[in-house]
């Protein structure tokens, strides 16, 4: 099945079976997600992937009780930084000098630019656009998930602030943005698996300036 077709079987899953997605596509989801492009590729967020039944109930009642929670094989919550902080950044600058072993000038001119400019701004705008980044990485997620035949459900209906007291995430600078329940859809209980897809025309969507 090709990329598009796959991206057309996909949709938002309401009902899912319990069912395990083999390791191998859960790991080929999260590469794809880690390997999605971030402002100046700094990455200002991780992923956390649940599979503890008990977690998953503690997160629940906090999504607005939607099923996919618990019913699904993985969740995956995207949490953004809480800031970028000079370590922060450094760090990444540190890691890609180190992967690529050698430094480049321009490289470090950037490197001193962003440190001149991003922990200068409050805590609040950088934390979103830190989320911002994390999107990316979540578009790049569900797309995976579609080609490996895996349903999802893109979430953004939940309490931030309680799912991160449950994770501890405040102790980690980090706030949770966005779930990602993967799994398989429980077809004969998903009012939604039958519909049409429903989007916009071509020329409604994109607008060609030749």
């Amino acid at each position: 099945m090709e990329l598009i077709e796959k991206l057309n079987w996909r949709f938002a899953t309401k009902a899912m079976n319990g069912e395990k997605v083999p390791q191998e596509k859960v790991d080929k989801i999260l590469e794809a997600a880690r390997l999605a492009p971030t402002s100046s590729g700094l990455q200002p967020f991780e992923i956390i992937v649940i599979t503890n039944k008990e977690v998953k109930e503690q997160i629940k009642p906090h999504a607005w009780n939607q099923p996919q929670i618990t019913d699904c094989s993985h969740l995956l919550v995207f949490a953004a930084w809480d800031n970028y902080t000079e370590e922060r950044i450094n760090n990444m600058f540190d890691l890609t000098n180190e992967i690529r072993g050698f430094k480049n000038e321009g490289w470090e001119n950037y490197r001193q630019m962003l440190l001149g400019t991003y922990p200068q701004r409050s805590a609040e705008e950088n934390f979103t656009h830190a989320a911002k980044q994390a999107y990316i990485s979540f578009g790049a997620a569900i797309i995976a998930a579609a080609f490996e035949e895996v349903d999802s459900t893109p979430m953004e209906g939940f309490s931030p602030e309680a799912v991160d007291e449950v994770l501890n995430l405040k102790e980690k600078g980090l706030k949770s943005v966005l779930l990602l329940p993967i799994g398989y859809r429980e077809a004969s209980n998903d009012w939604l698996v039958n519909l049409a897809k429903v989007r916009k025309s071509k020329e409604d969507f994109i607008t060609e300036i030749n």
